[in-house]
């Protein structure tokens, strides 16, 4: 979230910076700084107060040293008085900054200035594209025919276990898909991220920490007994790592990389584009996340952007980054650019990771901040991240181009993950 100082110091500046967004903050912002304005008001009271008090503590002393009793009595009297009063005015101020901290996590984070002006992905920004676009033989079929004529990916099966949107992979469809989880792996590996493996749930302040609560608690799946929330992505326990930590700016970069399940209800997106793979209640996905000085968060930006066109470059599929637009963000994010791969069989650009800086919007939740090494103050670090990828329109993508009448040709660079050069209809 942004910080009251910020607010308070730019107040003009926020409000336009998030029309970018197509968020009017000029009520959220007026209210900020008048509960602001009150907040330093009673603090200013209290710490009077507490002077006072110290004071009067140290004359009662003195007094009672002198054998002037009645005197020190009366001082004891207007020192339990100022007591009371500093305990009154710590409830206010306690009660004045949850509200200041309730319109924060109202307000979105501001947008880079490069970000394009636009309220729908029609209005993204081209970047740039790459690979060949394929030609496929007559008779070629979308993926989720192929997956059923392969005995792959099974879908049925998986409504039969759970329901609609949790898929069953099977014999060469499992055994794909672990290759693509362990070349991503290797991959981010490569390129010097650290590898973890965290809790595939986690609480309400690790939701909180990265931005997903309160904003998309819809879109979550909620453990109610436990009150825990099963991660849309590894990028909430990742970063969470450092929650409530203070880092050393030698420290930096930070670069992790996880592979996780990923569950989203997707309330309210379903019946648009969602055949096969293209959209899932339960996927995998491998996500790289970096922890950088602000100084350098951008230049770690493009290192991720390039890492990820990298993996798409090698699965030999055609792409295209784009830069989203104000009014296509989302909530949390300051910059972000969108990968999309071409499906030859649905004819149509399928979406396949966004990589994001929040510069210190979720460090200010987290309370992740640095020790500069010249001034020793705390500051707040940026935070990043990206999908590495996820996997299943990857999948969708990778099954209609490489469909041949033998059968489905396997990129090379999976070749020694899978053990097997394509699929075939006795493949097991």
């Amino acid at each position: 979230m942004l910080t009251i100082n910020f607010v308070r110091e730019n107040p003009e500046k926020v409000i336009d910076a998030l029309k970018v967004k197509y968020f009017d903050a000029t009520k959220l912002v007026a209210q900020l700084l008048e509960q602001d304005e009150q907040r330093r008001k009673i603090q200013t009271e209290l710490d009077n107060t507490l002077s006072e008090l110290n004071n009067l503590s140290k004359e009662i002393g003195l007094l009672f040293k002198a054998k002037k009793s009645d005197e020190a009595e009366n001082a004891k009297q207007n020192a339990t008085e100022l007591s009371e009063q500093s305990k009154k005015m710590r409830i206010q101020l306690s009660e004045v900054e949850s509200m200041i901290h309730d319109i924060l996590v109202q307000m979105p984070n501001m947008p880079h200035h490069t970000v394009p002006h636009g309220r729908t992905p029609e209005q993204n920004l081209f970047i740039r594209g790459g690979g060949e676009m394929p030609v496929l033989y007559e008779g070629a079929k979308p993926h989720w025919d192929i997956i059923k004529e392969y005995d792959i990916i099974d879908f049925d099966l998986g409504n039969k276990i759970t329901g609609a949107g949790f898929p069953v992979y099977k014999r060469a469809g499992a055994r794909l898909q672990r290759a693509l989880i362990n070349f991503f792996l290797d991959e981010a590996r490569n390129a010097g991220y650290d590898e973890v493996i965290p809790p595939f749930m986690v609480n309400e302040a690790s939701g909180f920490g990265t931005g997903q609560l309160p904003d998309k608690e819809g879109q979550m799946y909620h453990v109610t007994v436990d009150n825990f929330y099963l991660i849309p992505t590894a990028e909430v326990p990742v970063t969470n790592i450092f929650r409530d930590v203070i880092l050393d700016e030698k420290d930096f970069p930070l670069k992790y990389t996880a592979y996780s399940p990923c569950f989203r209800r997707e309330a309210g997106a379903w019946g648009r584009d969602v055949r096969g793979l293209n959209r899932l209640h339960q996927f995998d996905k491998v996500e790289i996340v970096q922890i950088q000085h602000p100084e350098k968060s951008y230049e770690s930006l493009e290192g991720m952007v390039n890492h990820v066109e990298q993996l798409v470059t090698k699965l030999e599929l055609p792409y295209r980054i784009i830069k989203l637009c104000g009014g296509d963000m989302s909530f949390t994010s300051a910059l972000t650019y969108d990968f999309e791969v071409f499906s030859a069989a649905q004819e149509k650009w399928l979406e396949v990771s966004s990589v994001s800086n929040f510069e210190s919007y979720q460090a200010n939740r987290l309370k992740l901040r640095y020790r500069d090494l010249d001034s020793k103050r705390t500051n707040l670090a940026h935070t990043l991240n990206g999908s590495a990828l996820a996997l299943p329109r990857i999948l969708a993508a990778i099954i209609e181009n490489n469909q041949t009448s033998e059968g489905i040709r396997i990129p090379r660079v999976l070749v020694p993950y899978t053990g097997f050069d394509i699929i075939t209809k006795n493949l097991k």
